[in-house]
């Protein structure tokens, strides 16, 4: 089965469509599974969805997303670093078989 990759512009109007239509349903879930198929999706992605628009909502889980990107940026610049010196600690630095004068013929 394929999955399809929706823009995140697509993604933002179903979640205000889902937030519009709440009250016409028992509950969030039931407005869920309702709107879900119509758009070509599964009911727990639209619920993903809407969970992450409300988690960017909450300035709390907004900082610690934002904590949690600074450190990841952090870690890969880190191991960007870091990545270069394993390199040439790997390297030799003097190969007799790679000298200039190893194996001249003056003969």
């Amino acid at each position: 089965m394929k999955k399809v990759k929706y823009a995140p512009e697509i993604r933002e109007r179903v979640v205000q469509l889902l937030i519009e239509s709440e009250k016409d349903y028992p509950s969030n879930w039931a407005a869920i599974t309702a709107i879900a198929p119509k758009i070509g999706c599964t009911p727990e992605t639209l619920r993903v969805w809407y969970q992450k628009y409300l988690d960017k909502q909450n300035p709390v889980k907004v900082q610690q997303l934002s904590d949690q990107e600074r450190i990841k940026q952090l870690e890969r610049e880190n191991k960007e670093c870091n990545a270069p010196m394993k390199f040439y600690v790997k390297q030799p630095l003097f190969s007799p078989r790679r000298s200039s004068t190893a194996h001249t013929n003056n003969g």
